[in-house]
């Protein structure tokens, strides 16, 4: 489930250097080389913690006598002024550490808590949460972890993983074939090996029977009303999964569970999370 260690290595050495090309040159100045300190990772809210393998090496890899204890799990939930992780080492190596250690606990567990926010409003649904590709470049691998860890689940990873029709790619295929839709779809589901995944997505309840007609896989449902996001499930009436997406925010997401249908995408919980509120509170050793 967790990304690996070589990863997790590879991000937050760029994210390192990228902080502090030659060093931390206000640490370096001011505090004493010898000076050590403990300091604590502390809540200013609730929330569900994510990211504490980034958190860990930040500091390993800034000076690897740095000693990070963690008190609370990716994937658990704490309340505000909970500490989750003590900290104790030299004092220059917490200090240039600290700024990439909170950006990364920040971010990944605002998306795990915003995502935990949807999947409790869906209970007693048989809808599943899941993210998007609109993830911060070079970050999906711990932004779409940090999903996980709030109880939602993946779409494709990426655009290797499955063939995922939508409405630029169906615009330029009816612009430039004399294939049907239906035709269409039936020739490239031809083409693919029997593993992989064909999703088609719609925008409107007459374009349905030509896709149900070609036997894919998934359709996604964009930015359909309520009504017509039941309509469609009763029409497809099993022959396929069914996704919802677009204006999926968390006041409208118990609605669109409670239409029926099996997956609900939603680009938010990635690119337009609030970074939640924590802080390093340090004290002399």
């Amino acid at each position: 489930m967790k990304p690996s260690r070589e990863a997790v290595h590879t991000i937050v050495r760029m994210a390192l250097l990228e902080d502090a090309p030659w060093g931390d040159l206000t640490s370096q100045t001011l505090i004493p080389a010898s000076a050590t300190v403990t300091a604590h990772l502390v809540s200013r809210e609730p929330g569900v913690l994510c990211g504490e393998d980034l958190v860990t090496a930040a500091f390993t890899l800034t000076d690897p006598d740095i000693r990070t204890e963690f008190h609370v799990s990716d994937g658990q939930t704490f309340a505000t002024r909970a500490v989750l992780a003590t900290i104790h080492g030299s004092a220059r190596g917490i200090l240039q550490a600290e700024r990439i250690a909170l950006n990364f606990a920040q971010r990944l567990s605002g998306i795990a808590t915003l995502t935990a926010a949807y999947v409790d409003e869906t209970k007693g649904t048989k809808a599943r949460i899941v993210d998007t590709r609109k993830t911060t470049p070079g970050l999906r691998l711990f932004e779409r972890y940090a999903v996980r860890c709030g109880g939602g689940h993946n779409h494709r990873f990426s655009l290797s993983d499955a063939v995922m029709a939508k409405d630029n790619h169906l615009a330029i295929l009816s612009a430039s074939s004399t294939e049907t839709l239906t035709e269409a779809l039936i020739a490239a589901r031809a083409e693919l090996p029997h593993t992989t995944h064909l999703e088609v997505e719609v925008d409107r309840l007459d374009q349905l029977d030509a896709v149900l007609a070609a036997g894919v896989d998934t359709i996604l449902l964009d930015n359909f009303s309520l009504a017509d996001l039941s309509a469609a499930v009763e029409l497809i009436a099993g022959r396929a999964h069914v996704e919802a997406s677009g204006g999926v925010t968390l006041d409208r997401i118990r609605g669109v569970a409670s239409t029926g249908v099996d997956i609900i995408s939603s680009g938010a919980l990635t690119h337009s999370v609030r970074a939640l509120d924590l802080a390093l509170d340090i004290s002399p050793a």
